[in-house]
């Protein structure tokens, strides 16, 4: 089944009693044409890259603005209860800004940064989805490769770099491949972690994998069957803490989380470092990435 189907399946399960979508603000910016729409009781941020199916990039419930409303948001909080007190996170991917503006309430005393190459996207995540700049949450307009080349070269580090970067259509080929996650291992802190959220049902999955495996070792691999999303977590230092360790840090922020419609049982449930690609899967690299080709399973 395509990723676009198990996007549409989770939009009607969302939006359930919509039936027709008001559009709030519309525009064509640098990269794309977006839209704002209001559905019931949520406001989305629409990247309108094809006619069918186009997909929705951010949702905030206006009823309770603390929720995460996708369930592939909730699974990249996997992270927090792997590493409970990150205290630099870098954020590749803004969308509405719901993601950094939840983990700057659950950690007051992070530093949050985060890369988005469309100014017109972090223009719109601040006057749609309340998203707010402080002293500690900061916003670089930049092309997050450009980024992550800088901030090695100025000798920066994170505890946890959550990669959720999409054009509207799959990741940019250049946010995927081998060299591109090495830059990216090279920026964490000794026992930092990367999250990454992508997708199961694409055929570009064994391909991500092996590419993964193959800078980061061994990873968790956690998916949502009912999306086909799927989120990546790795570690800097190659070693993977044990189930039993995760779960006691998950029910030290169960009730933290539950506002943000985070249930960390389900999560738990989902940790596995089974491997389901072939040995000899080739890697994607800046030479071959061939994303365009690869990426949904064809009906």
């Amino acid at each position: 089944m395509r990723a676009s189907t198990w996007t549409s399946l989770l939009l009607l399960s969302l939006f359930n009693s919509l039936l027709v979508a008001k559009v709030v603000h519309t525009e064509k910016s640098l990269y794309r044409n977006i839209s704002i729409v209001k559905e019931a009781k949520n406001l989305c941020m629409v990247f309108e890259t094809r006619k069918e199916n186009p997909p929705y990039q951010t949702c905030r419930d206006e009823t309770q603005p603390k929720r995460l409303v996708f369930s592939y948001t909730q699974m990249i909080m996997s992270g927090l209860l792997y590493h409970p007190q990150p205290d630099n996170i870098l954020v590749i991917g803004l969308g509405g800004g719901t993601l950094p503006m939840a983990l700057s309430e659950l950690l007051p005393n992070a530093a949050i940064t985060s890369v988005e190459i469309d100014p017109a996207v972090i223009r719109l995540a601040k006057e749609y989805f309340a998203y707010k700049e402080s002293d500690r949450v900061i916003t670089a307009e930049k092309d997050a490769r450009l980024f992550v080349k800088r901030a090695a070269i100025k000798k920066q580090s994170f505890d946890w770099i959550i990669l959720d970067a999409y054009n509207g259509d799959y990741i940019p080929e250049h946010l995927m491949t081998q060299e591109f996650l090495q830059e990216v291992k090279a920026i964490l802190a000794p026992e930092g972690i990367v999250t990454a959220n992508t997708f199961s049902v694409s055929q570009l999955y064994a391909y991500e994998s092996a590419t993964y495996q193959s800078v980061f070792g061994d990873f968790y691999n956690l998916k949502q069957r009912s999306t086909g999303n799927r989120i990546v977590l790795a570690t800097a230092n190659g070693e993977l803490k044990s189930l039993e360790k995760i779960e006691q840090n998950a029910e030290q922020l169960a009730e933290r989380l539950r506002p943000y419609g985070v249930r960390t049982g389900r999560i738990l449930n989902r940790f596995s470092t089974d491997k389901d690609w072939p040995d000899d899967q080739r890697v994607l690299t800046d030479q071959f990435s061939p994303a365009n080709l690869l990426k949904f399973d064809r009906e």
